[in-house]
């Protein structure tokens, strides 16, 4: 069985334009809403993320819904124990692949760490 796992200088999901994340209701409260429109950049960037570095400047302090863990994603997807890495897996493949592309170095790295 495949482990999810984050793979250091991606930041792809740091890419947080809401145009293109239309469900964001569907599994955040109102205030976790407002804080998320809050962290988003004129560029569709967090504000707390160094391009330069691929890196999060707030990472010890990120809101609940940055964190990848299986209490969040049971709370916001509905996503059981057994279902979390598939599942997060399947979230970083689309991420990377619509931020960086199908192709990308980035791409290729997460491929290569979790199978």
């Amino acid at each position: 069985m495949k482990k999810w796992r984050c793979i250091t200088g991606c930041g792809a999901c740091c890419y947080l334009e809401p145009l293109e994340r239309p469900d964001l209701a569907d599994y955040l409260d109102e205030s976790e809403l407002q804080l998320y429109y809050s962290l988003v950049g004129e560029d569709g960037w967090c504000v707390h993320f160094h391009k330069e570095t691929r890196s999060c400047g707030i990472y010890e302090e990120r809101p609940e819904f940055c964190r990848v863990r299986p209490d969040n994603f049971q709370r916001m997807f509905g996503v059981t124990l057994e279902e979390f890495d598939d599942f997060a897996i399947d979230c970083c493949h689309q991420q990377i692949s619509s931020v960086y592309g199908e192709e990308s170095e980035e791409m290729k790295a997460y491929i290569c760490q979790v199978g």
